[in-house]
């Protein structure tokens, strides 16, 4: 793989994390619009029984719609780089929410 050279009209990019930066797992994502943006809610998805699922949020997201065309254009230039490494993802079965937030 060849490496480019930085285009001397682009500034440096630094990344730097705050105090308030953390990580966590999500199997739940919903996605909520406005005219202005888009919400991205992470959370747990548990299920205790056979009829009852708990997703507990635990944190919120707002991209700006230019925000999130970017976010949808490298997610999937990642998927379709993981699926060729190593193989198809196949979507679980959801369980259907009436009026409820697509997971």
């Amino acid at each position: 793989m060849s490496q480019q050279k930085p285009d001397a009209d682009q500034p440096s990019l630094t990344l730097v994390k705050t105090e308030d930066y953390r990580e966590g797992y999500a199997n739940s994502v919903q996605v909520r619009m406005s005219v202005w943006d888009f919400q991205l809610v992470f959370g747990t998805m548990h299920q205790s029984s056979a009829e009852q699922v708990q997703v507990e949020n635990f944190q919120g997201i707002y991209l700006s719609p230019q925000q999130a065309k970017a976010l949808l254009n490298v997610l999937g230039h990642n998927l379709q780089q993981y699926e060729q490494t190593f193989g198809p993802l196949a979507l679980e079965p959801h369980i259907p929410q009436a009026g409820g937030p697509v997971h």
